[in-house]
């Protein structure tokens, strides 16, 4: 379908999150429905009175801005109601479920260990090695142990892992 904007629908992500996620997500909501939103609405209430709003930068901003902001409002509110806080430990601590942190090896020996945690989509963050349940490596690695190896299809190409270490503490 060149040249049309078309996109196919995204397959919906997994409604789990961990207890601290789903409190960062409530906290984000409240900031931005009782701080930011009332500080953007005045903001924009000025800058209309400045007069034509056609070529008033700062009213085009805000109105902008105050989108984003009911965008956002809009989506937590909606996906709040609808995740499922997982706040308990597998009664099988030895393999990979929701919410576990693993460190994995390459099969090929090369490259470094990789430290993960299986959360939710909505609390994913590369810089801490936290993936989501929905990629690849996480679906590929639930219900394996120790010294499983598995095999996934990432951008770069295929890969084979080793779960080394599962843990649901965080001490790892």
């Amino acid at each position: 379908m060149a040249g049309t904007r078309y996109r196919a629908p995204q397959a919906p992500s997994t409604a789990l999150i961990t207890r601290p996620g789903y409190e960062r997500l409530r906290d984000e909501l409240d900031d931005l429905w009782r701080v930011r939103r009332p500080e953007v609405v005045v903001a924009l209430s000025a800058a209309a009175a400045e007069g034509d709003r056609s070529e008033n930068a700062e009213y085009i901003y805000r109105k902008r801005q105050l989108a984003e902001i009911d965008r956002r409002v809009r989506y937590l509110t909606k996906r709040l109601q609808h995740i499922r806080i997982v706040d308990t430990v597998p009664t099988d601590r030895s393999a990979v479920f929701f919410g576990a942190w693993l460190v994995l090896e390459s099969a090929d020996g090369d490259g470094p260990e990789r430290r993960l945690r299986i959360v939710g989509p909505d609390e994913t963050d590369a810089k801490l090695g936290w993936i989501s349940i929905d990629s690849p490596i996480a679906r590929a690695a639930l219900k394996k142990r120790v010294d499983d190896e598995f095999a996934v299809e990432l951008p770069s190409g295929a890969a084979r892992f080793f779960i080394v270490a599962v843990s649901y503490e965080g001490n790892l």
